[in-house]
């Protein structure tokens, strides 16, 4: 059952305590008042007056940025209380199941003592437990999760079906990864499967394409394109015109498979696991359960691992992650780096953010980078590090940028004799044991950037004494949140701790964003110390934050489109679905073969009727605007606006949408056994949407160029 119902246990061992007064809304310094007892009384916590701050913030809508260790699981419990007794429902949400489950229980004791009920939900609840969870005051649950719940009720077929009650509060933890990281990632429902049709024969073509001559990748690693020479090659091998305006299939199986091949890493961005690919989720480090690429570019993918491909079928329905918060009239949340996305959160969803200082002041001591020429110039610099901290007992936690990075860096570290423990995306399991005891002396973890987020490091006995937890970054990531997040694991509410990034001038950040520069020199000893150095790093890191903030304006340009549709879709059909207007519109167009059908039943048929009609329309006007968006750069031939272009053409066949569902209502009606078959088995997932930028972009610039050129 994923109702939390906890003993007061501290109340048990202290004897009973006088009942805690009502508290006021109306009031909030009484509300925090009551709340301060409550968990005192029931956790044996009693908030600070910061984590009282972050409660208010919350209450305001705002997302509070709190450090890491400053307790930001009991500030959002009690704003969600608050939201709750003022008689709205709230959804609390993390970004998986172990922290839903884990917050949740451990806050509920709380949420008794203030009279509102908390339930859970996780991927692997059922349905009844789903019901059960959402009929609380609070739940808590997985993003991903509550957003399939959505679509899985965009197919119910009755009103007592709904699992989802109205949205109201959205509470969300790791704002910054919800909101700003994941916001663009479509939650899918699919059905009708079938076999993936992978293309293994333009799989083996790209691998005996050879870089430089055949093709070439873009500065910024996003965008693969063939060369004229490369181009000729092709379409001799093949025997087919690449760049015909009216048959595009050749040229985007190519494309796709080109771009498996040349910009997608095994053990960077997938890894192969029980004959599957996986997707590594880029801003956690971590495997993306039930997450994969769009069809064509998953199925090229896995033709170029040589494995089966996987099962595809039709989409039902789909909704990013964006879409589904700004259902709720009010958000709020909270995480430790709010501030650098503060631009997003006001742009996309009209969010303040509000720091709140942390209890005790932090006394980390973060040094400069420290930044080599090279590549191995930096990993022997690094190893060294690590063997020189060792020795003295100090725990040390070295995050690296991917999985292959991380495997390497180990091997390097167990050849010196020490014996690091790695936690990355194939180990992700066992990330909360592996985290506890990153603080014990003499620990070395290895971790990419998932690094037990959501987890405290507490350090182990005489650590302190030691200067407490040395990070160390084997690298910038291309946002500096992620570099701030790794910083925060040291240093929790005023422990001692320490953290330096190793940098090379041959890193990825750097020769990506900032491929033209020329780097300095290093000085004697190996280091590259001037000023200009530094500058790199960071100019680097902006213009990757730049280029993925472009990314997910260009991509909401495009699915807010959708989201709107779905919006008036969703209307209609719950108009249908819960008041007679089906058997309304069924009996004008044709009383006749209304008056024949039994009374009892006929409501119920002209329901299910429209509802087929609605469901079947919808689907293929998803399937519609995808091979539209897919396609639509090769507008850019004709020298026309791609985004306009979408825009005008899934306009007009919206339109179209409401009078085909009425035609088909009718026939359907009219027909004397009509077709409402259903998909036998529905599934969901997420799609990495857009993996090297948006909608072909970049690839479609240099189609246009080397189609000028042919």
């Amino acid at each position: 059952m994923k109702i939390v119902k906890s003993a007061n246990t501290r109340a048990d061992r202290i004897g009973e305590l006088e009942e805690l007064p009502e508290p006021s809304m109306g009031d909030l310094a009484d509300f925090c008042a009551v709340a301060r007892e409550a968990a005192d009384r029931t956790l044996g916590l009693r908030p600070y007056d910061v984590q009282l701050l972050g409660t208010l913030a919350l209450l305001h809508g705002h997302v509070a940025e709190m450090a890491t260790g400053e307790g930001k699981t009991l500030s959002g419990a009690m704003a969600a209380a608050g939201y709750a007794l003022q008689g709205k429902r709230v959804h609390v949400m993390s970004v998986n199941d172990y922290l839903a489950r884990r917050d949740a229980e451990w806050m509920a004791p709380f949420y008794e003592a203030m009279g509102v009920t908390v339930g859970w939900l996780g991927q692997n609840s059922t349905p009844e437990e789903r019901r059960a969870a959402y009929a609380c005051d609070v739940t808590y649950g997985p993003v991903s999760e509550i957003g399939f719940d959505v679509l899985r009720d965009r197919l119910r077929t009755g009103p007592d079906e709904i699992l989802v009650p109205e949205p109201e509060v959205a509470l969300i933890d790791e704002a910054d990864s919800v909101l700003v990281d994941e916001a663009r990632v479509p939650l899918v429902m699919a059905g009708a499967a079938d076999a993936g049709s992978a293309v293994p024969e333009m799989a083996a073509l790209v691998r005996t394409l050879v870089r430089g001559y055949h093709y070439e990748i873009d500065e910024g690693a996003r965008n693969v394109y063939l060369t004229p020479k490369g181009a000729d090659s092709v379409e001799n091998i093949l025997g087919v015109e690449l760049y015909d305006e009216n048959e595009p299939g050749t040229l985007i199986e190519l494309n796709l498979a080109l771009h498996a091949h040349a910009l997608l890493a095994k053990d960077v961005d997938y890894i192969v696991r029980d004959g599957k690919v996986q997707l590594i989720n880029p801003s956690r480090g971590r495997v993306a359960l039930l997450q994969r690429w769009p069809d064509g570019l998953q199925a090229a993918v896995e033709a170029k691992e040589a494995l089966p491909p996987s099962e595809k079928g039709e989409i039902l329905d789909s909704i990013t992650i964006q879409g589904l918060i700004r259902r709720y009239p009010k958000i709020s949340g909270m995480t430790g780096t709010a501030v650098a996305v503060s631009e997003q959160l006001g742009e996309f969803y009209g969010l303040k953010v509000a720091v709140i200082p942390p209890n005790t002041p932090c006394v980390r001591e973060d040094e400069p980078d420290r930044i080599y020429p090279t590549v191995p110039d930096k990993d022997a610099a690094l190893v060294e590090e690590i063997q020189q901290a060792h020795e003295s007992g100090r725990p040390i936690l070295i995050g690296t940028l991917d999985v292959a990075e991380s495997e390497n860096l180990a091997k390097l570290l167990q050849r010196r004799g020490l014996e690091p423990v790695v936690l990355n995306a194939k180990n992700d399991a066992e990330e909360a044991a592996i985290i506890a005891r990153a603080g014990e002396p003499g620990a070395i973890t290895v971790s990419t950037q998932m690094a037990g987020r959501g987890t405290d490091i507490r350090l182990g006995e005489g650590v302190a004494e030691l200067g407490g937890l040395y990070v160390i970054g084997s690298g910038r990531h291309a946002s500096s949140r992620l570099d701030d997040q790794l910083r925060g694991r040291a240093g929790r509410q005023g422990d001692p701790g320490a953290s330096v990034f190793f940098v090379s001038m041959q890193d990825d950040l750097i020769t990506q964003f900032v491929p033209d520069e020329r780097p300095p020199a290093a000085d004697p000893d190996g280091l590259v110390r001037h000023r200009r150095g530094a500058y790199l790093v960071g100019h680097a890191q902006r213009v990757a934050e730049g280029v993925n903030l472009e990314i997910h304006r260009n991509t909401w340009r495009y699915t807010r489109l959708l989201e709107h549709q779905r919006e008036l879709i969703l209307e209609w059909r719950d108009k249908v679905l819960h008041t007679d207007a089906a058997a309304t519109a069924l009996a004008e167009a044709d009383a006749g073969r209304w008056a024949e059908l039994p009374e009892d039943t006929r409501d119920e048929t002209a329901r299910q009727i429209i509802l087929h009609a609605i469901d079947t329309c919808w689907t293929e006007h998803l399937a519609f605007l995808t091979d539209l968006r897919e396609g639509i750069h090769l507008r850019a031939l004709g020298r026309m606006s791609p985004i306009d272009e979408f825009h005008r053409e899934a306009v007009a066949e919206y339109k179209s949408l409401q009078a085909e569902i009425e035609r088909r209502s009718k026939e359907s009606f009219e027909a004397p056994d009509p077709d409402l078959k259903r998909p036998s088995a529905t599934w969901t997932y997420l799609v990495q949407d857009n993996p090297f930028g948006t909608e072909w972009d970049r690839i479609l610039k240099r189609v246009t160029s080397a189609a000028r050129r042919g």
